[in-house]
Protein backbone atom coordinates (compact mmCIF):
# COMPACT_ATOMS: atom_id res chain seq x y z
CA UNK A 1 0.00 0.00 0.00
CA UNK A 2 1.23 3.48 -0.87
CA UNK A 3 0.36 5.09 2.48
CA UNK A 4 -1.74 8.07 3.50
CA UNK A 5 -1.65 11.52 1.95
CA UNK A 6 -3.09 14.89 2.96
CA UNK A 7 -4.44 17.10 0.18
CA UNK A 8 -5.38 20.77 0.15
CA UNK A 9 -6.27 21.73 -3.39
CA UNK A 10 -3.29 20.82 -5.57
CA UNK A 11 -0.90 20.60 -2.59
CA UNK A 12 -0.30 17.03 -1.39
CA UNK A 13 1.74 15.84 1.60
CA UNK A 14 2.66 12.15 1.91
CA UNK A 15 2.54 10.96 5.52
CA UNK A 16 4.54 7.75 4.84
CA UNK A 17 2.31 5.69 7.10
CA UNK A 18 -0.77 3.50 6.89
CA UNK A 19 -2.05 4.40 10.38
CA UNK A 20 -2.85 7.71 12.03
CA UNK A 21 -4.44 8.95 15.23
CA UNK A 22 -6.67 12.00 14.90
CA UNK A 23 -7.30 14.18 17.95
CA UNK A 24 -9.38 17.32 18.32
CA UNK A 25 -11.37 19.35 20.82
CA UNK A 26 -15.14 19.23 20.29
CA UNK A 27 -16.51 22.68 19.42
CA UNK A 28 -19.42 22.56 21.90
CA UNK A 29 -18.40 20.10 24.61
CA UNK A 30 -14.79 21.42 24.74
CA UNK A 31 -13.38 17.96 25.53
CA UNK A 32 -11.03 15.79 23.51
CA UNK A 33 -12.11 13.23 20.91
CA UNK A 34 -9.63 10.70 19.50
CA UNK A 35 -9.82 8.21 16.64
CA UNK A 36 -7.33 5.66 15.32
CA UNK A 37 -7.53 5.05 11.54
CA UNK A 38 -5.83 2.33 9.48
CA UNK A 39 -5.46 2.22 5.72
CA UNK A 40 -6.63 -1.14 4.36
CA UNK A 41 -7.31 -2.44 0.86
CA UNK A 42 -11.00 -1.62 1.48
CA UNK A 43 -10.27 2.00 2.49
CA UNK A 44 -9.76 3.93 5.72
CA UNK A 45 -11.03 1.97 8.73
CA UNK A 46 -11.62 3.50 12.16
CA UNK A 47 -10.29 0.96 14.67
CA UNK A 48 -10.94 2.88 17.87
CA UNK A 49 -12.61 6.05 19.12
CA UNK A 50 -12.34 7.70 22.52
CA UNK A 51 -14.01 10.70 24.17
CA UNK A 52 -13.35 12.32 27.53
CA UNK A 53 -17.03 12.93 28.25
CA UNK A 54 -20.39 12.59 26.57
CA UNK A 55 -22.88 15.19 25.42
CA UNK A 56 -23.46 17.58 22.53
CA UNK A 57 -23.65 14.79 19.95
CA UNK A 58 -20.51 12.98 21.03
CA UNK A 59 -21.83 10.04 22.99
CA UNK A 60 -19.59 6.99 23.28
CA UNK A 61 -20.56 3.78 21.51
CA UNK A 62 -22.75 1.19 23.27
CA UNK A 63 -19.76 -1.08 23.99
CA UNK A 64 -17.54 1.72 25.39
CA UNK A 65 -15.38 1.15 28.44
CA UNK A 66 -13.92 3.87 30.63
CA UNK A 67 -10.12 3.71 30.51
CA UNK A 68 -7.51 6.31 31.51
CA UNK A 69 -10.00 9.20 31.52
CA UNK A 70 -11.66 8.33 28.18
CA UNK A 71 -14.66 6.33 27.01
CA UNK A 72 -13.14 3.95 24.44
CA UNK A 73 -14.92 1.80 21.83
CA UNK A 74 -14.76 0.38 18.29
CA UNK A 75 -17.11 2.36 16.02
CA UNK A 76 -19.30 0.46 13.58
CA UNK A 77 -18.46 2.38 10.43
CA UNK A 78 -17.73 0.90 7.00
CA UNK A 79 -14.38 1.61 5.32
CA UNK A 80 -14.16 5.18 4.01
CA UNK A 81 -12.49 6.19 0.72
CA UNK A 82 -11.27 9.43 2.36
CA UNK A 83 -11.73 11.69 5.37
CA UNK A 84 -12.39 15.42 5.13
CA UNK A 85 -10.83 17.36 8.00
CA UNK A 86 -12.47 20.77 8.10
CA UNK A 87 -10.79 23.32 10.32
CA UNK A 88 -13.23 25.29 12.46
CA UNK A 89 -12.85 28.70 14.05
CA UNK A 90 -15.18 27.47 16.82
CA UNK A 91 -12.79 24.87 18.25
CA UNK A 92 -9.97 25.70 20.62
CA UNK A 93 -7.06 24.52 18.50
CA UNK A 94 -6.47 22.53 15.36
CA UNK A 95 -6.76 18.88 14.38
CA UNK A 96 -3.80 16.88 15.68
CA UNK A 97 -2.41 14.09 13.51
CA UNK A 98 -0.32 11.56 15.40
CA UNK A 99 1.93 9.01 13.71
CA UNK A 100 3.74 6.51 15.93
CA UNK A 101 3.22 8.78 18.95
CA UNK A 102 4.50 11.94 17.23
CA UNK A 103 1.72 14.57 16.95
CA UNK A 104 1.51 17.65 14.72
CA UNK A 105 -1.18 20.23 14.11
CA UNK A 106 -2.87 19.89 10.73
CA UNK A 107 -1.93 23.48 9.90
CA UNK A 108 1.78 22.66 10.21
CA UNK A 109 1.53 20.56 7.04
CA UNK A 110 0.15 23.50 5.03
CA UNK A 111 1.62 26.83 6.19
CA UNK A 112 -0.83 29.67 5.58
CA UNK A 113 -3.92 27.44 5.59
CA UNK A 114 -7.07 29.37 6.47
CA UNK A 115 -9.21 28.68 9.55
CA UNK A 116 -12.13 27.14 7.63
CA UNK A 117 -10.28 25.27 4.89
CA UNK A 118 -10.70 21.50 4.56
CA UNK A 119 -7.90 18.97 4.12
CA UNK A 120 -8.58 15.54 2.67
CA UNK A 121 -6.86 12.46 4.07
CA UNK A 122 -6.83 9.58 1.60
CA UNK A 123 -4.67 6.81 0.17
CA UNK A 124 -1.70 8.19 -1.77
CA UNK A 125 -1.96 7.68 -5.52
Amino acid sequence: MAGLCLALGAAVVALHTSAVDLRWIHSVQKTEWREHWDLTKAGLVVEQAAVQSSGAGMDPGPDAVFRNGFWVWKPRLPPQPQLTLTRSPFTPGDWHLCIKGQCRDLGSYFPGIGPEQAVTMEPCR
